[in-house]
């Protein structure tokens, strides 16, 4: 069986850490079994999605590195195969027009709440009452029997069939709705596993009827557990940042936050890093966890730290053009982006911290920041800066390791600790008192910004 697998967002917002993470279980389990990924966009429920929020989800996909093989489909180009459908199962008598007024219905939940019962429609238009007034299709649920669903997370799933109503597949102006969509999207398209969020369990049965009244072959099903904040409660905005944009924004590499989602609700021994590769060769649907799982900003912060130390430096520099653009820096008046990323990984733990903290390679600084200079560019710093001065500019091979024994000549020559000598140096070229090494610091800034720059210091210390 050649496997296929389907995400199918609604474009209501944008594409949300959670609607990722069953995109790359689709993603994995498809690539796994060289079958193919389809992207489906429900955009059905026309008051609400937006046209800002599909160009929000390919975003993120394209972001994420998430490619599919088909689609976008989207279900508003889809209506005419719809209807043809619905009428369809009107033939065969499966589905049936009902015209109970919304006023109707309300009282018949309101009794049957009272009365301590489960909400549902009672069948009154099934056997063929036909009226005047607006109307909308059911489909006909079968009475007796079963649907059992071997979900491939969740395990056997057994509902009875009179436990579910008759659902609605038309509005009254002829529009499908969420339930016929999915079943004629996923019939038509080949689907052959299906996997969302456990929010669609109760769906399921719905679809499985429909689908057997199609003739069409089923979908196995994997249902897989929702996320949930710190607090315990289901993840939402109020618990940061769940936009997967918002997570490009604050400075995570992609495949951070793909190895972050992935260890969510499924393991493979106690092993935390993994590859595309890896996540392609080892993910197994059985084997995620069956519970939800807990966001935890701090490991995911962890996780990023660990991509950028130890990912290809030019592939993390391409990442850090974006941020340095954000800043209203070009990546081309400066240093070689890659270098900066060698030197300023350790420190650094996303992107936007590594982007501020290089600002001086790219851009002059007005000033001075406050503290560093007090204590720094004291008079007693004059002397060293002038040396320093003199020294590099004899240099004619202008590399850390050159750069670094000039430091250290300074310093011995004027019998003074090392930080005496590098701490000056550092808030003259950098603007303040944190940098990497300050011999590699100096090596990338250049021998032209970096003699300037100690000039103009210690013009403001003498005051000039």
């Amino acid at each position: 069986m050649s496997i296929r697998t389907r995400f199918a967002p609604s474009p209501t917002g944008y594409l949300h850490v959670g609607g990722a993470r069953t995109a790359l279980f689709s993603w994995l389990y498809a690539r796994k079994h060289g079958g193919k990924f389809i992207l489906r966009i429900e955009d059905t429920d026309l008051e609400r999605s937006t046209q800002a929020s599909v160009d929000a989800i390919l975003e993120g996909m394209t972001w994420l590195g998430l490619e599919y093989d088909e689609g976008p489909f989207y279900q508003t180009h889809r209506f005419d195969r719809y209807k043809e459908v619905i009428q369809q199962l009107l033939d065969q008598g499966d589905a049936y027009y009902c015209y109970c007024s919304r006023e109707e219905l309300d009282a018949l939940r309101e009794q049957q709440m009272a009365n301590k019962e489960k909400p549902r429609y009672n069948g009154k238009c099934r056997h063929g009452v036909v009226q005047d007034g607006e109307r909308v299709v059911r489909f006909k649920n079968p009475e007796q029997g079963e649907v059992v669903i071997d979900d491939l997370v969740k395990g056997r799933i057994v509902v009875a069939n009179q436990e579910l109503d008759d659902l609605i597949i038309a509005r009254s102006d002829g529009t499908p709705t969420y339930n016929l969509t999915v079943v004629v999207d996923d019939m038509d398209m080949g689907v052959t596993h299906v996997i969302r969020g456990d929010d669609h369990v109760n769906n399921t049965p719905r679809q499985i009827n429909i689908l057997k009244a199609l003739g069409a072959s089923l979908p196995l099903y994997a249902h897989v557990p929702m996320i949930l904040g710190s607090d315990g409660a289901r993840l939402s905005k109020r618990h940061g940042a769940v936009s997967v944009m918002q997570y490009r924004n604050e400075g995570y590499l992609p495949e951070a936050l793909l190895n972050y989602l992935v260890r969510l609700g499924w393991s493979h021994g106690d092993q935390e890093l993994f590859s595309l590769d890896e996540m392609v060769e080892l993910f197994q649907l059985e084997k995620v966890n069956v519970s939800a799982s807990t966001f935890n900003t701090e490991k995911l912060l962890w996780l990023n730290h660990q991509y950028i130390m130890h990912s290809d430096p030019a592939h993390v520099a391409r990442h850090l053009s974006w941020h340095l653009g954000e800043l209203g820096l070009d990546p081309s008046q400066g240093p070689v982006l890659s270098e900066i990323v060698k030197i300023q990984r350790e420190r650094c733990k996303t992107l936007v911290e590594m982007a501020e903290a290089s600002r001086y390679f790219y851009e002059e600084f007005d000033g001075y920041e406050e503290k560093a200079a007090a204590k720094n560019f004291k008079v007693e710093a004059v002397p060293v800066l002038q040396q320093l001065l003199t020294a590099f500019s004899a240099v004619t091979d202008w590399q850390a390791e050159p750069l670094h024994q000039v430091v250290l000549d300074t310093a011995e020559s004027l019998q003074l600790g090392l930080g005496k000598v590098a701490q000056p140096l550092r808030v003259a070229v950098c603007g303040c008192g944190v940098s990497p090494a300050i011999d590699q610091t100096c090596a990338l800034l250049g021998r032209e910004k970096t003699l300037n720059r100690i000039q103009r210091a210690i013009n403001t210390i003498q005051g000039q």
